[in-house]
């Protein structure tokens, strides 16, 4: 017996007639995947916020004017009016603003990360060195060398797509670094300074104070 139409699990062919009943595709209402730049896209980090879309942790971070506090996309506290917070690219932009980290988000754990991270762009590049604590032994000027070009020309880079200096973003890398030994191991303090790459226990103390206005021994255990 002859039959009409697709078979069962096939598609119906397209034709003149149902391809002008399919409505066109809404691309501005299409979700597009984070990139380095999402940061700059208000409306889009005020949604990924109230979402708490993964997708955005360490692409962006939320500064509260009112607390003096940043967070990361996926932060548990009430959230802040929209009126009252801004983005920017890292927590080291955050920090040199003169924000401090959320003690609910932690975003020194964030596991995301910008897009540029992953290319082979000369920040990306600078920031991986600057990860692997580059700049605990070595001056911006070497590390500018390396990436082939000027210490003016590499922190103008760095401020457009990090927000903050390379001396910002490994200061900011260093109290991370302490900051998750400090609530997650019983290594001594002053072991950990030293592995984080601070050049002394008071360094490492006034980081602290200054980053948290609170001692690293405070977060002792409390994973907070």
């Amino acid at each position: 017996m002859a039959t009409f139409g697709p078979r069962r699990g096939e598609q119906p062919a397209l034709t003149p007639a149902n391809r002008r009943a399919i409505p066109p595709v809404d691309m501005q209402r299409v979700e597009q995947p984070p990139n380095g730049d999402a940061w700059r896209d208000r409306a889009r980090c005020n949604s990924a916020r109230r979402t708490h879309d993964p997708a955005y942790d360490g692409v962006f971070f939320t500064c509260v004017r009112t607390t003096r506090i940043y967070c990361r996309s996926i932060c548990p506290s009430v959230h802040a009016r929209a009126r009252n917070v801004f983005f920017v690219p890292s927590a080291a932009a955050a920090e040199r603003l003169g924000f401090r980290p959320c003690l609910r988000c932690r975003p020194e754990t964030a596991q995301g990360s910008p897009a540029w991270r992953g290319t082979r762009t000369t920040v990306a590049r600078g920031m991986r060195m600057i990860d692997a604590g580059f700049l605990d032994a070595h001056t911006v000027g070497e590390l500018a060398s390396r990436l082939g070009i000027g210490p003016r020309h590499l922190s103008r880079l760095f401020m457009k797509h990090v927000g903050a200096t390379p001396v910002d973003a490994a200061g900011t890398r260093r109290v991370q670094t302490a900051k998750r030994l400090v609530s997650d191991t019983n290594l001594p303090l002053a072991d950990i300074g030293f592995a984080a790459g601070f050049k002394s226990v008071r360094r490492f103390n006034d980081a602290f104070q200054k980053t948290y206005q609170r001692p690293p021994s405070s977060f002792r255990g409390t994973r907070a």
